[in-house]
């Protein structure tokens, strides 16, 4: 392989990509590397941080209607979508993506599979464009996210994938992109980001679980008109939880403001609020965050002393586990913090503190658990602002 530094994408030995193809990789990784350095610092007071931090609030309680805005407008071209995939032999489908994106991607695989029947493998763009390439045939569908539309990996992904003859599917917050224009369909979201991530996350899970229950009505999948007529409930039922959890969280965020590590885990489709937990307090922070599957916690000593745990586990198979993660959390000196299902009584007398949402589906469930991720990424940081504050004010 190629020698790679930060300032020269990489570009696989053996890349199927034509020339001009890998002039638009070349063209969109100097876009990306630009965005890249224009990052904040991890200054405890860096005001461009917490300028996205201060943005975050808003665009988080406003996610009921960015996803209501997005269903609208996908309302004409998703049918269609929707029937293709219905109507055509799939062996496998690839679900592609990097950072927040891949936590969808993971968020929505649960119900992708019950509705399409076959495998559905989120895949890390980088992994795909130059590991996996070879496992893709005309039978495959290939659906890539990128908010931007310009994340280098993921449009060289999308590329690859069509020199299969793969069936390509692109959701992007940006209208007339690279991933947009590239993509053999589209489906477009309503999100805005000023702010950290937050709205370009659940519009794109709201979209993705939409075209899967779709896809299954299409194919008279058992089950599939009751999800659906569930889905359709939850944009009201995100509000209803941001605003029922946001006192709470942001209490536990002024206790556990001057740690440095924090863990967060789960297990299924949840999973993927930890790795948006995860993410959000290392972009809204200065400090550093791990994601823990629950199983793999009892293989290491995963908790040191002192280090918060935050824990997603819904109503469900991974509840067994969780107790068990919960129990070695505290055996090991740290605390505990649980986001599970109104009237689940396993963490109780176990966790903290736990944080109550709906009963939901559990493969509908990651639309409401990313919401506690989400907040507790905000109010962390804004926690650590102040603590900063503070000690900048004594001098």
């Amino acid at each position: 392989m190629t020698d790679q530094t930060l300032d020269s994408p990489l570009l696989a030995d053996g890349s199927p990509l034509d020339d001009r193809q890998k002039a638009v990789v070349e063209r969109v990784s100097a876009k990306e590397r630009a965005g890249i350095l224009a990052l904040p610092t991890d200054d405890p007071l860096d005001p461009e941080r917490r300028r996205r931090v201060d943005a975050t609030r808003g665009e988080m309680l406003g996610q009921q209607g960015a996803i209501r805005a997005t269903w609208e407008r996908n309302a004409d071209a998703l049918p269609g979508i929707a029937a293709r995939i219905a109507g055509r032999r799939l062996d496998r489908v690839f679900l592609v993506g990097a950072g927040d994106s891949l936590a969808v991607m993971i968020a929505a695989r649960r119900t992708l599979e019950l509705m399409l029947r076959v495998p559905c493998e989120p895949v890390q763009a980088l992994e795909f464009a130059y590991y996996q390439q070879h496992l893709v045939t005309s039978d495959s569908l290939v659906v890539a996210l990128s908010s931007s539309g310009e994340t280098t990996r993921t449009v060289e992904a999308l590329l690859v994938a069509q020199h299969a003859g793969a069936l390509t599917l692109a959701l992007t917050n940006t209208p007339g992109s690279t991933l947009d224009v590239e993509s053999g369909d589209t489906l477009l979201l309503a999100a805005t980001r000023v702010g950290w991530p937050t709205q370009s996350s659940t519009t794109a899970l709201s979209l993705l679980l939409l075209l899967a229950v779709e896809v299954g009505r299409l194919r008279g999948v058992d089950g599939a008109e009751a999800l659906r007529a569930e889905l359709e409930t939850l944009p009201e039922t995100v509000e209803t939880v941001l605003e029922d959890l946001d006192d709470q969280v942001a209490e536990i965020a002024r206790i556990e403001a001057e740690r440095t590590m924090y863990l967060f885990s789960a297990g299924g489709p949840t999973w993927a609020a930890a790795i948006i937990g995860a993410a959000k307090v290392k972009e809204t922070s200065p400090d550093h965050a791990v994601e823990i599957q629950v199983e793999e916690f009892h293989h290491y000593n995963s908790q040191k002393p002192g280090e918060p745990m935050f824990l997603f586990a819904p109503s469900g198979p991974s509840v067994p586990r969780g107790v068990d993660t919960g129990r070695d959390a505290h055996r090991y000196g740290g605390t505990l913090y649980v986001a599970t299902t109104v009237g689940e009584t396993a963490f109780d007398g176990i966790a903290d503190d736990i944080l109550r949402l709906p009963v939901v589906s559990e493969a509908l469930s990651p639309l409401l658990y990313v919401l506690p991720a989400q907040l507790i990424g905000y109010h962390l940081g804004m926690a650590k602002f102040a603590v900063a504050e503070r000690e900048a004010s004594r001098g």
